[in-house]
């Protein structure tokens, strides 16, 4: 059962084989990964299709290396180059997806290498035990959950130093300023905070009050853990 497809001799009939397996692991796996994993269907798409390209090409290397082994160290040595050289050009991922796509690429490789019984137990498991822990009250951190990110955009003469601190010393049980940057051709300023409210129901009341030292600019309140920089 977890003996090599190839050790009798590769074929690309059973190169075809496993790349169909492949394929209903990556399902597989993105299926249960969707059950918790908020993202787009763009995402999922690349998850089931990647573990069938890359046995693909782990099934290649197979043929090469059974045919001409000197090329073969060559090739397998420009792979993996090449694997570690892709970048996906979208979206900076959370720790999920990357999750996601290391495992679509671990359940390609051993596709690739023939052992079809071991892929489809590791297409099963890993997102099932992903699932279970995002199930469990396991890891959260209470802290995070109440934190916020504050982003206020305000005209470049305010003196942003001190215009809210009355407003942040009312509201705020804690805040940060962690970043600042020039917006709208340098005629205005964005400020990034990390708060946490003294009452989360007041959150209205507080946005209201710094709309009026901002000149009704754009503010926007978010949960901390949903910050691009965060992973």
């Amino acid at each position: 059962m977890f003996d090599s497809l190839y050790s009798s001799g590769t074929t690309f009939p059973l190169i075809f084989l496993a790349m169909g397996i492949s394929l209903l692991c990556g399902l597989l796996s993105a299926a249960i990964f969707s059950l918790k994993l908020r993202s787009s269907k763009g995402f999922f798409i690349t998850v089931s299709l990647l573990p069938a390209l890359v046995t693909a090409t782990f099934s290649a290397l197979n043929v090469l290396i059974k045919t001409d082994t000197t090329t073969a160290i060559t090739t397998v040595s420009a792979v993996m180059v090449g694997l570690g050289l892709i970048r996906f050009r979208s979206a900076q991922g959370k720790a999920e997806e990357m999750l996601a796509l290391f495992a679509s690429v671990g359940i390609g490789a051993i596709c690739g290498l023939g052992y079809l019984a071991f892929a489809a137990i590791l297409a099963a498991a890993v997102p099932a035990i992903y699932f279970i822990l995002a199930s469990v009250p396991l890891f959260n951190n209470a802290r995070l959950s109440k934190e916020k990110v504050l982003k206020i955009t305000i005209p470049e003469d305010l003196e942003y130093g001190s215009a809210f601190g009355d407003v942040f010393g009312k509201y705020l049980k804690t805040h940060e300023q962690t970043g600042i940057k020039t917006t709208g051709m340098g005629s205005m300023f964005r400020l990034t905070y990390r708060i946490a409210l003294k009452d989360p129901s007041e959150e209205k009341n507080f946005i209201d009050e710094l709309r009026t030292k901002n000149g009704n600019l754009e503010i926007s309140v978010m949960p901390y853990a949903d910050d691009p920089r965060e992973l």
